[in-house]
């Protein structure tokens, strides 16, 4: 007999105490994935930027690029022509949003093309030593 009174024993719930079977739950659909395509020019272009920020860049762009590509968001941004490359969309990344990656999207063929890999500093952009214009 537990501790407590007579009312209080009246006042619990039963349904509380017994255990409920986990919900079932549906698996989500797996987004389909973007093949990235790096221009040889876009390798080059790392070479001018540090060694420590290499892996950083490439997370992200694996990160921001496979699945959805082409959607909007705080750190992509679709281009106004002409951009540097003909690129159509800008990757802001990396330690305050420093670097920039341009690329292109193939949605007929599921593909990404990496244009240009930079870094912004102040109102300069830097792609592989040399200043472009935005």
């Amino acid at each position: 007999m537990p501790f407590w009174p007579p009312a209080a024993q009246e006042k619990r719930c039963p349904s509380l105490t017994r255990r409920q079977p986990f919900p079932i739950l549906k698996p989500m659909a797996r987004l389909p994935r973007f093949s990235l395509i790096f221009a040889p020019e876009a390798i080059d272009h790392m070479d001018a930027i540090e060694r420590k920020y290499h892996r950083p860049i490439q997370g992200a762009i694996d990160e921001q690029l496979i699945y959805m590509p082409g959607k909007e968001t705080r750190n992509r941004k679709p281009l106004a022509q002409p951009a540097p490359f003909g690129a159509t969309w800008e990757l802001r990344c990396g330690p305050r949003n420093r670097f920039r990656v341009f690329y292109e999207v193939i949605s007929a063929e599921r593909r990404v093309r990496i244009l240009a890999i930079g870094t912004k500093e102040g109102s300069r952009l830097l792609i592989g030593g040399e200043e472009f214009g935005l």
